[in-house]
């Protein structure tokens, strides 16, 4: 069951800075087609190597309902999934994948709407032939994830909230929340222009 449902009206920009780079993925995972909504959920870990997809195919029959599918791939030159594989991800409930490799069959995901976040797209399918274990720790978009980390994913990025701090950064990311909404713009400019020209006086800057 998707213990993350808390997290989808979270941001990732406020997770970001609550949790810093390195829980952040690169820029080159990026949702691969438009408008794509915000997901959150406990990560499900797959590693695949160079050229094959085998325990991408076989997690989608085990990740839990609400899973957030994601996948360290050994290369960008062959697809981990295509349209096939999307949809029956789907029809079981997983959130999203989020992977440091390729798909196929893009107009189709992007038809039924399966949010996925990689690096890009690609036509010529993997071989499915290395068996490895599913739900240890991977390494995706230089972040590592750790099976049931919280993956929150939309236009503005990937961010991983380790298992153990989900708590922590729930409740302080929601007070960070309630206090910019309860901010003027003008109250955040007023601050804002302060701090930067006492950063700036402390440099020696003048003008």
């Amino acid at each position: 069951m998707n213990d993350a449902t808390e997290f989808k009206d979270i941001p990732p920009t406020t997770l970001a800075d609550l949790l810093g780079r390195e829980q952040v993925m690169d820029i080159g995972i990026r949702p691969l087609w438009p408008s794509i909504p915000r997901v959150a959920g406990p990560a499900f870990t797959v590693r695949c190597p160079p050229g094959d997809n085998l325990m991408l195919h076989a997690a989608i029959h085990r990740a839990e309902p609400g899973s957030v599918i994601v996948v360290e791939a050994g290369d960008v030159d062959y697809a981990l999934a295509g349209g096939n594989v999307c949809a029956v991800a789907q029809r079981r409930g997983i959130a999203a994948f989020v992977t440091d490799g390729v798909i196929r069959d893009l107009a189709e995901v992007r038809e039924m709407g399966f949010p996925v976040f990689a690096r890009g797209v690609i036509p010529i399918p993997g071989t499915k032939k290395d068996v490895g274990p599913l739900n240890a720790p991977v390494r995706c978009g230089g972040v590592t994830v750790a099976p049931g980390d919280i993956v929150v994913a939309d236009e503005e990025g990937v961010v991983v909230t380790p298992r153990d701090r989900r708590e922590d950064v729930l409740r302080d990311a929601r007070k960070k929340l309630t206090k910019e909404a309860g901010e003027t713009l003008d109250a955040w400019e007023k601050a804002h222009r302060e701090r930067i020209d006492a950063i700036l006086a402390e440099g020696g800057f003048e003008g």
